[in-house]
């Protein structure tokens, strides 16, 4: 299925025949495929970059605010929340006004909130605003893979998708750095305002370069009931995933909470069939390949950032580095995904998507295998090899999942389709969080009290072994203030040795995810619709 595409832009409507997609128009920059990838990518980059940046600012928020450990696990979640229960909807929304104003909207919206959190005064100001930044970012994310897909064309879309993660990869990695350095040596607010003049120049190259390009047969009309149920419901995923670590994954509150959103994800379905213009067209899961791309983009961020998640704590609380040098550490992974993405583009439009992404979730695979056998005593060189082949691992998995889900998609579900491919990113995260935490928990609440006791150390109350196996899951020594050097470091090697075990199971756990990713790779191909991309412009 493939679908025209008209360019609604003032004094370009009459229809005069296009210029090719790879050359600027008689409009000059106006509508040029690379300048338009380079505005999306700074917007883009802001949101990416805000995942990360933030958790090294969160120290400093609480003690400059006074706020509690429940009040900062909300600047983080409340964000992560606004962002992948209204990703889809914000796709939509593309879909219907256009993906020109929808991201410009979105990049303007993020940038105005961010300013606003670093002019916060208290820890409530910051958590609401991280809430409008997160819908905020909803809007421009599916925009910018919306406005990617009609303006190249199909030989070029897997180069410009490459491009587009090489971004996302490298401001994700670099996030740490860059947050630690603005925190160490300027001050948390500095990581907010960071998106001002960053939001202002891409508003600037969004108003001379992009153009707004929707399908002759996009959406006219909203369907309310299915955004209700399908935010609920996702609401409801999402919060479960985030509190079970504090229920305890066999909580009635956890297990509710599931109940209602597998209820509310089939009540979403239900209507989806009975609606004249669905949000999602249940026919999209017809394409083995798009829904392949979407399960597979879970199950990547499952095993990437799941296993992530306990690498930061191991270089910090482990080896003792700084969240600079721990951001240092991950410079090759970072590196392999900044070089590696614009070439598995590459791969992908010579060879198509299947052999890339099984490879790539294959060296996956073998770098979290490598990751479950670090110890305490490895040194950077052996870390260096195993992230390295982890970012040349993901770089094509990143580039080829995204251009099956969307070139898989009609023109005119663009952004629908960018949304799902941010939100099955999301979900995946929050799972990997979720479900390797409880790996590690299980694993350090089993293994700590005979690690303990075969050290000869004084015994625990139950009270006193809870604290300490939440201290051990993220790698601290529970070291009491006044405990003599001799028994501090025997602490410390236990605590160390316990969190090693946990971040090894939870590695193997996530190693086998990749294997399992690996089949499902083998069902995608290239996108169906992808000819629509680039094609059929009337300026």
């Amino acid at each position: 299925m493939t679908s025209q595409t008209t360019l609604e832009t003032a004094g370009h409507g009459d229809g005069a025949p296009s210029a090719p997609a790879d050359r600027p128009s008689g409009a000059g920059l106006r509508g040029h495929p690379w300048f338009t990838l380079i505005t999306v990518a700074v917007g883009v980059m802001m949101v990416a970059l805000d995942g990360t940046i933030v958790a090294i600012a969160n120290p400093a928020i609480q003690k400059d605010l006074g706020a509690t450990f429940a009040q900062v696990q909300w600047i983080t979640n409340g964000y992560f929340l606004a962002l992948a229960v209204s990703l889809i909807t914000a796709g939509k929304l593309g879909d219907r006004f256009g993906h020109r104003q929808t991201f410009l909207i979105g990049v303007a919206g993020f940038a105005l909130a961010s300013g606003a959190i670093g002019l916060s005064s208290s820890v409530s100001a910051v958590v609401v605003f991280r809430v409008l930044q997160g819908l905020f970012g909803a809007l421009l994310m599916p925009a910018a893979l919306g406005l990617l897909r009609a303006t190249f064309p199909a030989e070029k879309l897997n180069m410009a998708i490459g491009i587009w993660g090489m971004v996302i990869g490298a401001s994700t990695a670099g996030g740490p750095i860059l947050g630690g350095v603005l925190v160490e040596h300027v001050s948390w607010q500095s990581v907010f305002f960071i998106n001002v003049p960053v939001g202002v120049v891409a508003v600037v190259l969004g108003v001379m370069i992009l153009l707004d390009h929707r399908a002759e047969n996009a959406p006219r009309s909203f369907d309310l009931p299915g955004i209700g149920l399908l935010s609920g419901a996702m609401f409801c995923l999402v919060w479960a995933l985030i509190k079970a670590p504090e229920w305890g994954w066999g909580g009635g509150l956890t297990w509710t909470f599931l109940a209602v959103a597998v209820a509310g994800f089939g009540a979403f379905a239900y209507w989806e069939t009975k609606v004249k213009e669905p949000l999602i067209p249940l026919g999209l899961f017809r394409s083995v390949p798009l829904s392949a791309g979407v399960v597979l983009m879970v199950l990547m961020a499952i095993a990437f950032m799941g296993g992530l998640f306990f690498v930061t704590f191991y270089l910090q609380n482990v080896h003792g580095l700084s969240p600079i040098d721990a951001g240092l550490h991950l410079l090759p992974l970072t590196g392999m995904m900044i070089v590696g993405s614009p070439l598995a583009g590459a791969m992908i439009t010579r060879f198509g998507p299947r052999v890339p992404l099984a490879g790539g979730m294959a060296c996956t695979a073998i770098a979290m295998y490598g990751v479950s056998t670090l110890d305490t005593d490895t040194g950077s060189l052996a870390m260096s090899v195993w992230f390295a082949l982890l970012g040349l691992g993901l770089a094509p998995v990143m580039v080829g999942a995204t251009e099956v889900i969307v070139g898989n998609a009609p023109m005119e579900l663009s952004g629908v389709a960018g949304g799902l491919q941010q939100a099955a990113m999301q979900i995946g995260g929050s799972l990997g969080t979720a479900v390797l935490g409880a790996v590690m928990a299980s694993k350090v609440d089993s293994a700590l009290p005979a690690n303990w006791k075969a050290a000869g150390l004084p015994d625990m109350t139950p009270a006193q072994l809870d604290q300490a196996s939440e201290a051990v899951q993220v790698g601290a020594a529970p070291v009491a203030p006044g405990t003599p050097d001799a028994v501090a470091a025997k602490i410390a090697d236990v605590a160390h040795d316990t969190f090693i075990a946990g971040m090894s199971l939870a590695s193997l756990v996530a190693t086998g995810v990749a294997v399992f990713a690996v089949l499902v790779a083998l069902l995608t191909k290239r996108g169906a619709n992808a000819d629509a991309a680039g094609g059929g412009v009337h300026i």
